[in-house]
């Protein structure tokens, strides 16, 4: 029930956002658990869509008990031209993908005045991001009630397990950017030889995730976020990460206060 699985990560590139700095993206000088997870999640998520009652309802959420440092955080300044403009919703992409529609483009370059269409143009933004990234991470699945049968449990943790193994992914996964990838490796105790490197700081309030991790259903159509956080300190190159349904996860009052 407890079983727990660490991974390797590395890749060239990353940016955790710190939501502070608003619209200049400025990292955190290490992953938040919530890119964790979704690196996680690319592995190996399961769970059941109903379009018809517009909710989905996930088997099991990823927990992220630890996040070790194996590089020391180096910085990288990057400025690129962005489009204001953003995707149009599902249905329209689908039509496109059919055939049914004639695709309508977001041009990069020109905006209203040059292209005589509405889009808004570019914009030119600034990251602060970081380079050469390397974590060991660890988190355990946690079932929700309907599947916290053990034999069910051990089924999602053969499942990951050797999809991990393999190197096998849903998705490719990205260190808060989808144009920074990362690799993965699966890692047994007895391979962790690398030790953590010497870093020391207290960050503050992180970002813990932009999702209800504990709910049992999700609705489709309104996917309001769930913004939690909690207090972060790196110890010898370690970020502890409490449980999300611990009282030192600050999460949003009811009401939506």
């Amino acid at each position: 029930m407890n079983t727990r699985h660490t991974l390797e990560v590395w890749g060239d590139l990353a940016c955790f956002s710190r939501p502070e700095m608003k619209v200049e993206r400025f990292s955190y000088p290490l992953i938040t658990p919530s890119a964790a997870r979704g690196i996680f999640d690319a592995i190996y998520w399961e769970g059941v869509r109903d379009n018809k009652k517009g909710i989905m309802r996930p088997y099991f959420h990823w927990q992220i008990e630890r996040i070790e440092m194996l590089s020391l955080p180096r910085y990288i300044a990057l400025r690129r031209n962005e489009v204001k403009d953003t995707a149009p919703a599902d249905r329209t992409i689908k039509s496109w993908m059919e055939g049914r529609v004639a695709p309508t483009p977001i041009w990069a370059d020109g905006g209203k005045e040059e292209l005589g269409t509405d889009q808004k143009g570019r914009t030119q933004r600034q990251t602060m991001a970081l380079k050469d990234v390397r974590y060991r991470i660890t988190a355990r699945i946690v079932p929700k009630p309907r599947f916290a049968a053990p034999g069910q449990v051990k089924k999602f943790n053969s499942i990951f397990a050797r999809r991990a193994r393999q190197g096998k992914c849903f998705q490719q996964p990205y260190f808060g950017c989808r144009e920074f990838p990362a690799f993965f490796e699966y890692i047994r105790p007895e391979d962790e030889k690398t030790r953590p490197v010497g870093f020391d700081q207290h960050l503050g309030w992180m970002l813990y995730d932009v999702f209800d991790l504990g709910r049992e259903k999700v609705s489709l159509k309104k996917a309001e976020p769930f913004i939690t956080l909690f207090d972060a300190r790196v110890v010898d190159g370690v970020l502890e990460v409490p449980p999300f349904e611990s009282k030192a996860v600050r999460k949003p009052r009811q009401g939506g206060a």
